[in-house]
C-alpha cells in the first residue's frame, strides 16, 4: 500500500478546512489556468489520476464528457466523492495512481492535479498514460513546482520581523524523495526538475503542447489575496501534452 496520509482522520480534517476544500474548483487559484489548458470534452472518456472530491470528474460531465472515472487511494477522499456525484456515468476507484489498471485505449482524456509529485516513478505514470489514451488522446496535470519541492522544509527565509526575505533554492538536480511538512504530518513528495517531468512525457511518446508556471494574474489576486507571494516564485507547474 502507497502512502496514504488522507485516510487519517487529523490529516483529512486539515485538509477539509482548506479553501480548495471548500469552495471547489473556483477556490483553486490555478483552476482556470488548468481549465483552459483542458481540451474540448464534450463526449470523450475523461481519467482524473487522485481525483480527491471528485471536482473534476463532475466539471467533465458538465462540459458534455461521455464518461469519467476518478482514481484515488484514499478511501475518506472517494466517500466525499460519492457523496456529492449523482450521475451513473462517473465511477471512482480506490487504487494508488501506480496500481491502477490502465487498460489500452479506454481514455480520450487523462489529467491529474496536484498528485502527482507523490508518485515514485513518473516515468513510468508516463507510459501507463499514453497506453491507456487513444489515438491524439491528451494528458494534462498540475504538480507542485520543483522550485517548490527542491527542499523540504518548503518555505521562505525570514528576516529579523518574520518578513519573507526570500524563497532558497538548493538540491535542484538532486531529484528523489523529500520529507515535507504538510498540514501538519511528514509526507513523502518526489522532487523533479522542470526536465525531470518534460523527458519522461516525450519519451513515452508525448507532444508538449503548453506549459505554465501560473504567474498570478490581476483578476486573481483580486480573487485570492493571499496569492500574492506566489508572484515571487512559482508554486505550480503545469503541463499539456498531447499522444502522437
Amino acid at each position: 500500500m502507497k502512502e496514504n496520509k488522507y485516510d487519517d482522520e487529523v490529516f483529512f480534517e486539515n485538509y477539509s478546512r482548506m479553501p480548495r476544500s471548500v469552495g471547489g474548483l473556483e477556490a483553486a487559484g490555478e483552476w482556470n489556468e488548468l481549465r483552459a489548458m483542458l481540451p474540448e470534452l464534450a463526449g470523450k472518456r475523461v481519467l482524473d489520476l487522485g481525483c480527491g472530491y471528485g471536482w473534476h470528474c463532475r466539471y467533465a460531465r458538465e462540459q458534455g464528457a461521455k464518461s469519467a472515472i476518478g482514481v484515488d487511494l484514499s478511501e475518506k477522499m472517494l466517500e466525499r466523492a460519492r457523496e456529492t456525484t449523482d450521475d451513473p456515468a462517473i465511477s471512482y476507484v480506490r487504487s494508488a495512481i501506480e496500481d491502477f489498471a490502465f487498460t489500452k485505449s479506454a481514455f480520450d482524456v487523462a489529467m491529474s492535479s496536484l498528485a502527482l509529485h507523490y508518485v515514485a516513478d513518473f516515468a513510468e505514470i508516463c507510459r501507463a498514460v499514453h497506453g491507456c489514451l487513444s489515438e491524439g488522446g491528451a494528458f494534462v496535470f498540475t504538480v507542485e513546482h520543483p522550485t517548490f519541492t527542491a527542499l523540504e522544509a518548503q518555505d521562505w527565509h525570514y528576516g529579523p520581523e518574520g518578513e519573507k526575505l526570500h524563497w532558497p533554492l538548493d538540491r535542484y538536480h538532486e531529484e528523489g524523495p523529500r520529507l515535507a511538512r504538510f498540514l501538519g504530518h511528514d509526507v513523502v513528495k518526489y522532487h523533479r526538475t522542470v526536465a525531470g517531468y518534460l523527458n519522461p512525457l516525450i519519451e513515452a511518446g508525448f507532444r508538449i503542447d503548453k506549459l505554465s508556471e501560473l504567474k498570478p494574474t490581476a483578476d486573481m489576486l483580486e480573487r485570492h489575496p493571499a496569492w500574492a507571494d506566489e508572484a515571487r516564485r512559482p508554486m505550480f507547474l503545469l503541463v499539456a501534452a498531447t499522444k502522437v
